[in-house]
């Protein structure tokens, strides 16, 4: 499980995604933005990097302290990146078929 200390204390950091209408999405347990245009914003959050891909993406929030990130704009795609060369994870078809 995740962890981070606050004041000497461990907290277990939850990670949630709340999408409404493909136009407004707001994230928990995100550790940090790594970079962002109008098209894509990736982030480090504590499940694994997340792209998030549209088009006129804004920032509504950005609180690192709290980890939540809100967007706004056209939403078309959300996909987790494998951590080490973030590359697409694989599925299981992926992993049987090598």
């Amino acid at each position: 499980m995740p962890y981070t200390t606050t004041e000497g204390k461990a907290q277990k950091k939850e990670h949630e995604v709340r999408m409404s209408g493909r136009e407004v999405l707001v994230i928990s347990g995100v550790l940090q933005l790594d970079s962002f245009d109008n098209e894509e914003f990736l982030l480090e959050t504590v499940m694994g990097f997340l792209s998030i891909k549209g088009s006129g993406l804004q920032m509504i929030n950005l609180d690192l302290d709290e980890g939540q990130v809100s967007l706004k704009g056209k939403i078309d795609d959300l996909l987790y990146l494998d951590q080490t060369g973030r590359e697409p994870s694989k599925g299981l078809l992926g992993k049987l078929f090598r």
